[in-house]
Protein backbone atom coordinates (compact mmCIF):
# COMPACT_ATOMS: atom_id res chain seq x y z
CA UNK A 1 0.00 0.00 0.00
CA UNK A 2 1.16 3.68 -0.80
CA UNK A 3 0.10 6.97 -0.31
CA UNK A 4 -0.49 8.05 -4.54
CA UNK A 5 0.11 11.80 -5.48
CA UNK A 6 -3.72 13.79 -5.85
CA UNK A 7 -3.46 15.04 -9.79
CA UNK A 8 -5.08 18.92 -9.18
CA UNK A 9 -7.32 20.76 -11.49
CA UNK A 10 -5.58 22.33 -14.61
CA UNK A 11 -4.36 18.22 -15.24
CA UNK A 12 -6.05 16.94 -18.12
CA UNK A 13 -6.42 13.44 -16.66
CA UNK A 14 -9.36 15.09 -14.64
CA UNK A 15 -11.55 16.02 -18.14
CA UNK A 16 -10.90 12.83 -19.43
CA UNK A 17 -13.68 9.96 -19.83
CA UNK A 18 -12.58 6.72 -17.71
CA UNK A 19 -12.66 3.33 -18.69
CA UNK A 20 -14.36 0.24 -17.48
CA UNK A 21 -12.75 -2.06 -15.41
CA UNK A 22 -12.43 -5.49 -17.17
CA UNK A 23 -9.37 -7.54 -14.97
CA UNK A 24 -10.03 -8.20 -11.58
CA UNK A 25 -6.60 -8.77 -10.34
CA UNK A 26 -3.45 -7.79 -7.96
CA UNK A 27 -2.94 -4.58 -10.13
CA UNK A 28 -6.83 -3.33 -9.32
CA UNK A 29 -6.40 -4.24 -5.63
CA UNK A 30 -3.31 -2.39 -4.98
CA UNK A 31 -4.96 0.19 -6.48
CA UNK A 32 -8.02 0.38 -4.33
CA UNK A 33 -5.82 -0.05 -1.45
CA UNK A 34 -3.87 2.84 -2.64
CA UNK A 35 -6.69 4.71 -2.87
CA UNK A 36 -7.95 4.15 0.94
CA UNK A 37 -4.81 5.31 2.35
CA UNK A 38 -4.92 8.06 -0.22
CA UNK A 39 -8.00 9.06 1.24
CA UNK A 40 -7.28 8.63 4.54
CA UNK A 41 -4.56 10.53 5.09
CA UNK A 42 -5.99 13.15 2.82
CA UNK A 43 -9.31 13.40 5.38
CA UNK A 44 -11.32 12.98 2.51
CA UNK A 45 -14.99 11.59 2.04
CA UNK A 46 -13.89 9.89 -1.43
CA UNK A 47 -11.81 9.18 -4.34
CA UNK A 48 -11.91 8.30 -7.88
CA UNK A 49 -9.16 6.78 -9.96
CA UNK A 50 -8.96 9.99 -12.20
CA UNK A 51 -7.45 11.70 -9.37
CA UNK A 52 -4.38 9.73 -8.69
CA UNK A 53 -4.01 10.03 -12.51
CA UNK A 54 -5.55 6.33 -13.63
CA UNK A 55 -8.39 6.40 -15.86
CA UNK A 56 -10.19 3.68 -14.51
CA UNK A 57 -14.17 3.62 -13.20
CA UNK A 58 -13.15 2.73 -9.68
CA UNK A 59 -13.94 5.09 -6.81
CA UNK A 60 -13.71 4.40 -2.89
CA UNK A 61 -16.01 6.52 -0.54
CA UNK A 62 -15.14 7.16 2.90
CA UNK A 63 -18.13 8.58 5.09
CA UNK A 64 -19.92 7.61 7.92
CA UNK A 65 -21.46 4.64 6.86
CA UNK A 66 -18.05 2.86 6.29
CA UNK A 67 -15.49 2.67 3.95
CA UNK A 68 -16.93 1.61 0.41
CA UNK A 69 -15.11 0.29 -3.16
CA UNK A 70 -17.25 0.85 -6.14
CA UNK A 71 -15.78 -0.61 -9.60
CA UNK A 72 -17.61 -0.13 -12.45
CA UNK A 73 -20.74 2.19 -10.65
CA UNK A 74 -24.20 3.51 -12.47
CA UNK A 75 -26.80 5.37 -10.34
CA UNK A 76 -29.52 3.49 -10.91
CA UNK A 77 -32.05 5.42 -9.79
CA UNK A 78 -32.17 8.80 -7.68
CA UNK A 79 -34.92 10.95 -5.27
CA UNK A 80 -35.57 14.38 -3.96
CA UNK A 81 -32.77 17.19 -4.20
CA UNK A 82 -30.16 18.55 -1.58
CA UNK A 83 -28.03 21.76 -1.83
CA UNK A 84 -24.79 21.90 0.03
CA UNK A 85 -21.49 22.92 0.19
CA UNK A 86 -18.57 20.72 -1.16
CA UNK A 87 -14.87 20.75 -1.57
CA UNK A 88 -12.47 18.34 -3.41
CA UNK A 89 -9.33 16.64 -2.61
CA UNK A 90 -8.32 17.85 -6.66
CA UNK A 91 -9.35 21.58 -5.96
CA UNK A 92 -7.38 22.54 -2.83
CA UNK A 93 -8.52 25.60 -1.12
CA UNK A 94 -12.36 26.09 -2.94
CA UNK A 95 -15.69 24.80 -1.77
CA UNK A 96 -19.02 25.58 -3.64
CA UNK A 97 -22.78 25.13 -3.60
CA UNK A 98 -23.77 21.85 -5.75
CA UNK A 99 -27.04 20.49 -6.05
CA UNK A 100 -27.49 16.59 -5.69
CA UNK A 101 -29.99 13.93 -5.14
CA UNK A 102 -30.96 13.05 -1.60
CA UNK A 103 -31.04 9.46 -2.29
CA UNK A 104 -29.37 6.88 -4.84
CA UNK A 105 -29.24 3.70 -5.49
CA UNK A 106 -25.96 2.39 -7.43
CA UNK A 107 -25.12 -0.99 -9.17
CA UNK A 108 -21.37 -1.67 -9.11
CA UNK A 109 -18.68 -4.50 -9.27
CA UNK A 110 -16.96 -5.11 -5.82
CA UNK A 111 -13.10 -5.90 -6.42
CA UNK A 112 -13.52 -9.31 -7.19
CA UNK A 113 -15.89 -8.60 -9.96
CA UNK A 114 -19.18 -9.67 -7.74
CA UNK A 115 -22.44 -7.60 -8.70
CA UNK A 116 -23.54 -5.16 -5.59
CA UNK A 117 -26.43 -2.78 -5.34
CA UNK A 118 -26.54 0.14 -2.38
CA UNK A 119 -28.97 2.62 -1.48
CA UNK A 120 -27.45 5.71 0.22
CA UNK A 121 -28.71 9.11 1.13
CA UNK A 122 -27.98 12.35 2.62
CA UNK A 123 -24.39 12.99 2.72
CA UNK A 124 -23.81 9.81 1.77
CA UNK A 125 -25.31 10.16 -1.68
CA UNK A 126 -23.85 13.45 -2.31
CA UNK A 127 -20.36 11.78 -1.75
CA UNK A 128 -21.34 8.81 -4.21
CA UNK A 129 -22.45 11.46 -6.98
CA UNK A 130 -19.44 13.65 -6.57
CA UNK A 131 -16.93 10.67 -7.13
CA UNK A 132 -18.96 9.30 -10.20
CA UNK A 133 -18.99 12.32 -11.71
CA UNK A 134 -15.26 12.33 -11.80
CA UNK A 135 -15.44 9.62 -14.10
CA UNK A 136 -16.47 11.09 -16.57
CA UNK A 137 -14.06 14.19 -16.19
CA UNK A 138 -16.99 16.60 -14.36
CA UNK A 139 -15.40 18.77 -11.80
CA UNK A 140 -18.06 19.90 -8.33
CA UNK A 141 -16.75 23.30 -10.21
CA UNK A 142 -18.32 23.12 -13.00
CA UNK A 143 -22.00 22.26 -10.87
CA UNK A 144 -21.42 24.60 -7.99
CA UNK A 145 -23.90 27.32 -8.02
CA UNK A 146 -21.35 29.44 -5.73
CA UNK A 147 -17.78 29.31 -5.47
CA UNK A 148 -15.13 30.55 -2.36
CA UNK A 149 -11.86 29.84 -0.48
CA UNK A 150 -12.47 27.40 2.00
CA UNK A 151 -11.64 27.96 5.61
Amino acid sequence: MAIRNVVQVGDETLRKKCFAVEKFDEGLWQLLDDMKDTVRMEEGAGLAAPQVGVLRRVVVVDVEEGFFEFINPKITAQKGEQCGWEGCLSVRGKRGVVSRPMKVKLSYLDRYGKEQTLSAKGFFARAICHELDHLDGILYIDKAQHIEAAD
